[in-house]
């Protein structure tokens, strides 16, 4: 699966993205997340404020319920606000 950063959760890891091959037991967005955020400190930083993060899999908007079985790629990113 393909795990996108953008704005300062990009900044924080030092890439824009990254290969990874979760568990089976990774089945939900949410769950995916708690995985990535116990890879290393630098993840556990990075999304360590998931009140701050939104999610997209494979492109649509997604909650932390949303399923990943089928992914092929998550986004993490904060808020978007425009004017």
């Amino acid at each position: 699966m393909k795990i996108l950063y953008f704005a300062w959760v990009r900044q924080k890891l030092g890439k824009a993205s990254e290969e990874v091959s979760p568990p089976p037991e990774v089945t939900t967005a949410g769950e995916l997340l708690a995985w990535l955020r116990g890879l290393d400190e630098a993840h556990a930083e990075a999304l360590a404020d998931t009140g701050a993060l939104r999610i997209a899999i494979d492109q649509q908007h997604a909650d932390p319920d949303t399923p990943v079985t089928n992914a092929k790629e998550a986004a993490f990113f904060p808020p978007v606000t425009g004017g």
